[in-house]
Parts: C-alpha cells; sequence; structure tokens
C-alpha cells in the first residue's frame, strides 16, 4: 500500500477530475436550457450531450496531465498559487478543446456562447472544490499513518536537521520519518532516538520506502542499495548541483530534493499504461473468449488427468511473486519440473548444455507435446495471461517474466524488476529464440531505462507482425 499509495493518489484525482469535468458541462447545459429564460435552438438532449462530453474527457485529462496537476508537488505542496493558476489554465484550455473538436465535427456543442463561459467558470470551481475534499482525505489519511511513506535521511549538513524535523512533525506530507543516519550534531534533540550508526543497519531495521541523501558522499553505493530493494531514492542537491537539471525536482517543506529515477516508467505515465492494460486485456479476452474455450477443451480431452491451464512461479515488479497462466504444452510427467530435472529424469542429461547454450531452447524439445509445439508457434498458448494483465499482475508490454531462480545469476536484476513484467517486450520481439539470455536481458535493462510511449508502441506493433508469421516461442 506504501509502495502504491502516489498511483493511487493519482488515480483518485484522475476519476475525480474526470467526474467534475463532465459534471460542469453537463451543469452548464442545465443552466442554460432548463434556467436561462433566454430563447435558445438546441436541438442535443441532456445525455447526448454528456455521453459525447465524457467520450472526450481523456482528450480533457491529457491537458491536464501535460500542464502538471498530477505531481505530488503540485497537489500536496505548501503553495496552492501554482495548482490554482494550472486549473484556470486546465479550464480555459478544456473548453477550448471541445470548441475545436466541435468546430471540425460539427456536432454544435456550444451553440450559444455563454454555455463555453458557464464551462470555463464550472470546470474550475468543480475541480477545485474536488481537489480540496481530496486533499482533506488524503491529508486525514497521513496523519492516521496510513499509506505514509517510511524515511531514511542520510548525510551531514543542515539539510538532514530540516528534512528529519519536518518529516516528523509534519505526517500529512505523506512522509513518516525511521532513521536518521548522521552525526549527532545534525539530528534534532527529540529525533536523536532514530538515529542509526550506518545505512546498512538503518535498512536492515527500518523496513524503508523512501532514503534521502543530503550529501555527496558515497552516493553511487546509497543508490544502489536503494535499487537493490526497489525503494525510492531522493538526492538534495548543493546549489551547485542545483543549478544543472537532472531528474525531477520536489519541494519537500522548503528543501529542494532531486528523485532520481530508476525509470521513466512511473507517476502518470504508468497510471495511463494501467488503465490501456486495463482496457486491452478486456477487450482482448472477449475476443478470444471462443479460441481459448476451444483450446482448453482439446487439451482437456487430449489428457483428462491434467489441468489445461499451467500455473507457473514467476517474479514481477518488485520482486513480487505471482502465478504466470499459460495453455499447458508439456507432457504431464515434467510438469513442474526445471529443464534440468526433466531431462534428468528422461535420461538425457546432455541436453541440459545444449539447452542453456541456445538461449533456453532446443529445437525439438523432447518435453513439448505436438499440440503444445502448435500452441507455442501460433503463440496461443500465452492468451490465458490476459487474465493476469487484467488483475495487474503484468503489464501488456514489459520485461519477461522471470523465474525465481534465474535472479542469482543475474547482476542487474532489481532494474528489470522495477517494471511490471510483461506477454510480451523488447526482447521478445528482437530475435525472440535467436539471441543469448544475457543479450535478452541487456533489451530489459535498455527497455526499463528508456521507457517511452513510442517504444511501447513500436513493441505493440512488432509483436503483432511476430505472431502472424508464426514467429512464437516454439
Amino acid at each position: 500500500m506504501r509502495k502504491k499509495s502516489d498511483f493511487i493518489l493519482r488515480l483518485c484525482l484522475i476519476i475525480g477530475d474526470a467526474a467534475m469535468l463532465v459534471l460542469s458541462f453537463a451543469t452548464a447545459y442545465f443552466i442554460r436550457v432548463h434556467v436561462d429564460p433566454r430563447p435558445f435552438t438546441f436541438e442535443s438532449q441532456l445525455l447526448d450531450f454528456t455521453v459525447t462530453v465524457a467520450l472526450l474527457v481523456p482528450i480533457l485529462l491529457v491537458i491536464l496531465a501535460a500542464l502538471g496537476l498530477y505531481k505530488k508537488s503540485v497537489f500536496l505542496g505548501r503553495s496552492r498559487l501554482p495548482e490554482l493558476e494550472r486549473l484556470v489554465l486546465a479550464a480555459v484550455l478544456s473548453v477550448a478543446a471541445l470548441i475545436v473538436y466541435d468546430f471540425f465535427k460539427g456536432e454544435n456543442l456550444f451553440p450559444v456562447r455563454v454555455m463555453a463561459l458557464m464551462s470555463v467558470g464550472l470546470s474550475f470551481v468543480f475541480l477545485l472544490v474536488e481537489r480540496i475534499l481530496v486533499r482533506w482525505v488524503v491529508k486525514l489519511v497521513f496523519r492516521n499513518n496510513y499509506g505514509t511513506k517510511r524515511v531514511i535521511v542520510i548525510g551531514n549538513n543542515k539539510s538532514t536537521e530540516y528534512l528529519a524535523n519536518y518529516i516528523a512533525s509534519t505526517p500529512e506530507s505523506g512522509y513518516c520519518l525511521v532513521g536518521v543516519v548522521a552525526n549527532r550534531k545534525y539530528i534534532p534533540h527529540d529525533l536523536k532516538t532514530r538515529q542509526y550508526s550506518s545505512l546498512k543497519e538503518a535498512l536492515k531495521k527500518a523496513r524503508a520506502d523512501v532514503i534521502f541523501q543530503t550529501d555527496e558522499k558515497s552516493t553511487e553505493y546509497v543508490f544502489r542499495q536503494a535499487a537493490n530493494r526497489h525503494i525510492l531514492y531522493y538526492f538534495v542537491p548543493s546549489e551547485v548541483a542545483l543549478s544543472s537539471h537532472f531528474g525531477e525536482l520536489e519541494l519537500v517543506g522548503n528543501t529542494p530534493a532531486v528523485l532520481v529515477k530508476l525509470t521513466p516508467l512511473s507517476g502518470g505515465a504508468a497510471a495511463f499504461k494501467r488503465a490501456f492494460d486495463i482496457v486491452f486485456s478486456l477487450v482482448a479476452i472477449m475476443v478470444t473468449a471462443i479460441p481459448m474455450m476451444l483450446t482448453w477443451l482439446v487439451l482437456k480431452l487430449s489428457d483428462f488427468r491434467s489441468s489445461p491451464i499451467y500455473k507457473d512461479d514467476r517474479l514481477t515488479q518488485y520482486n513480487r511473486r505471482f502465478k504466470c497462466y499459460k495453455f499447458r504444452t508439456m507432457k504431464s510427467e515434467y510438469s513442474g519440473m526445471t529443464a534440468e530435472q526433466a531431462f534428468i529424469k528422461m535420461g538425457k542429461p546432455g541436453l541440459i548444455k545444449k539447452y542453456r547454450k541456445g538461449g533456453d531452447y532446443l529445437k525439438d524439445d523432447p518435453r513439448i507435446t505436438k499440440l503444445g509445439l502448435f500452441l507455442r508457434r501460433t503463440s496461443i498458448d500465452e492468451l490465458p495471461q490476459l487474465f493476469n494483465i487484467l488483475k495487474g499482475d503484468i503489464s501488456l508490454i514489459g520485461p519477461r517474466a522471470l523465474l525465481p531462480g534465474e535472479l542469482r545469476d543475474y547482476g542487474d536484476r532489481s532494474l528489470i524488476l522495477t517494471v511490471k513484467s510483461g506477454l510480451t517486450g523488447f526482447a521478445q520481439v528482437s530475435g525472440r529464440r535467436d539471441i543469448s539470455f544475457d543479450e535478452r536481458r541487456a533489451l530489459d535493462i535498455y527497455y526499463v531505462r528508456n521507457w517511452s510511449l513510442m517504444l511501447d508502441l513500436s513493441i505493440f506493433f512488432k509483436t503483432i507482425v511476430t505472431v502472424l508469421k508464426g514467429e512464437g516461442a516454439k
């Protein structure tokens, strides 16, 4: 819950903003048609008008996101002025966007100018009231220590003293101080009981979600410790460092801190990606329902003793285990075994080296059934993972879901597990089984560090081409 508190906050704001935008335009319509006594020519009914506006809400939400209205520093910052300015601009641009749409589509959304003016004012008021209510609820929740992020502050300077004092005395900031790694002179007197002698000790005992580093000593080590534990890392820059633009700057009280992100796929981008995953998986499940039922039936008839659905333990974001669903493609006697165990059981241990050298692939793998080979070549065996996407275990696009055992031999495993694993990904469309294990993992790391919407779109369309060509996992 603590790690996802920012995501939940943004999701609540997005849902609330969407509802308020629709309500403001519907209210403007109602006032003009049913309250204003002046004559009008307006053919569209309230329901039709509201539905049209609701369908355009995603465009309006993009405008709000572009204005930075879903940044935590704007929403929970001490000054309300930046948010008020952006809300006014958002209201104006939202109405302007609908007027442009109306001009090209000719749907006559605003037949009288006063409706557009009322929509601007009502959008601003409704969004402001909604955000005041959400902010009040959020601060109430934080004051009850629910959803707050547990913070360790490390460093020897005055910023350590200020941050420790501010976080400890301001629970509505969303942070809770659980440890300070610094000389005693930089720790407020009433917080000296939270001092730790080393970062290693603090991380072991304090169960932190965030590290704030206020000096430049051993930054690489501190950053790596945060990355390995999938916790947020903020660097509080000096005046010289502050003049250079890197990371994402936030104000914690009056102290500027740079959030050093492991991946661009966070915040609003992660919320948008999750929304797309839900819509895509629902549509895809409906489209493929009949093929999936037929596949399930054929597999059941071919082997009554085994379940047609194979559930395998895999790892996804933040090292979380989940059950990955696939149609069964292997012979039941090798179910649940590692490749080594299966090849030894069938008396062919020599295949182990060949299998690993080939990037976990054998052209004529004796464990796979003839039907399973067809399912793999057509990628039909992957269809049950649409339910994993809908549940939120994985995303449509992301690094391949790792087996728990694969982590032992992989140095940058923490980076891969920074984001959700994917049904398809950069490695899968860059050679499938024609590249080595290490090359596939390198591509996964590239994806994590360089995520963009355009990269996801490229992978999505390449996946479609790959499947149509029958270049499945084989």
